[in-house]
């Protein structure tokens, strides 16, 4: 299969590429797209063919559920049944937005595109070329994201195309995305919702909104037995090719302890990797060492993470140490993926 790559003008916006995007999606096919997180794989959510096919596609565990991405809150009706008044209070506030509801899904609504939950993930993309392509297609759009699964999200149309080359006939490129990693995902089919992904929409900015907020206490813990009711809670995620281990602690002493690493494994003639931040990252003696932005912009280092982990890939490192981060607002997100792309191999100094 040809992969066609289309470079959408945001300022024409090129509707012509979009409805061939659109005409695929309906007629039962895949096409990826960006959205303001990260690059979507997309497919009509209520064909469970359809469905099965992103699966496929991406070597995605078929009890992984999809997010159906939708362009009104009057689309929510169509596949959300007992919707609860913190769902429009929280519509109202972040979408279209990068936040993800989990609701009681509609019997209509296949297993394919649930994981076989009774449960189903929705939110409305603020990515103009997204909501173009939905409403162009006249089909509500099952998306995770455009990657091989368990590889780092895509962030550039490039990265989808390297992963998904000869998968899918068709790639939007809108650019590079504004925020690079996944939506928040908050559960409100419990009492007190629940945060079950962290991503930019914080626990702090949803508590403004609707009040009690809790966190899922799997969030930055490893618990393998656990069946995902939200994309990315089981399975490793966003990994590089290479061993990633996080190195948490006091500044000074993290940095002594990735040297020392760094210098065991490069005596036995290992390419070693370092990420570190533009306050620390002269001080490191990594073959390949890269800062991931400033500790004082977080939104900054949440953009360039995934690209970084996969331009490690690119240069062949074997091993990977990385700083760690604040796990309170958007950091709590940059250091859940971090875990899972580290398979939670952790050091404490």
């Amino acid at each position: 299969m040809e992969t066609k790559v289309y470079k959408i003008k945001r300022n024409a916006m090129e509707m012509e590429k979009i409805r061939e995007a659109a005409d695929i999606i309906r007629d039962g096919g895949l096409a990826a797209f960006p959205t303001e997180t990260v690059y979507g794989l997309g497919a009509d959510a209520m064909n469970p063919e359809a469905s099965k096919k992103i699966y496929a596609a991406k070597g995605r565990p078929s009890d992984n559920p999809l997010i159906v991405h939708i362009s009104s809150w009057e689309d929510v009706s169509l596949v959300a049944r007992d919707i609860p008044g913190k769902a429009r209070v929280l519509s109202d506030a972040f979408w279209p937005g990068p936040l993800t509801m989990i609701l009681y899904k509609k019997h209509q609504v296949p297993k394919e595109t649930t994981g076989g939950l009774d449960t189903v993930a929705v939110r409305m993309p603020r990515d103009e070329i997204a909501l173009r392509l939905i409403e162009a297609s006249g089909c509500l759009i099952a998306a995770p994201s455009a990657n091989t699964s368990g590889r780092p999200s895509p962030t550039l149309a490039d990265h989808v195309f390297q992963d998904l080359e000869g998968r899918i006939p068709i790639i939007l490129d809108g650019g590079e995305v504004g925020i690079g990693i996944e939506s928040t995902i908050i559960d409100l089919t419990e009492e007190i919702p629940v945060i079950l992904r962290p991503g930019r929409i914080t626990k702090e900015m949803l508590e403004q909104v609707i009040g009690e907020v809790r966190v899922d206490p799997g969030l930055m813990a490893e618990d393998e037995k656990v069946k995902p009711k939200a994309p990315g809670m089981k399975y490793r995620h966003y990994a590089p090719k290479a061993s990633l281990v996080l190195v948490e602690g006091q500044e000074e002493k993290v940095i002594a302890k990735i040297n020392v690493l760094a210098e065991e494994l490069q005596k036995q003639e290992k390419k070693v990797g370092i990420i570190g931040t533009d306050e620390t990252v002269s001080r490191y003696v990594g073959d390949v060492v890269v800062s991931i932005g400033a500790r004082e912009d977080e939104e900054s280092i949440a953009r360039h993470l995934y690209r970084i982990l996969r331009d490690f890939d690119d240069s062949g490192v074997d091993m990977i140490y990385s700083e760690s981060f604040s796990s309170q607002g958007i950091g709590q997100a940059i250091m859940n993926r971090l875990l899972k792309a580290a398979a939670h191999q952790i050091l404490e100094v």
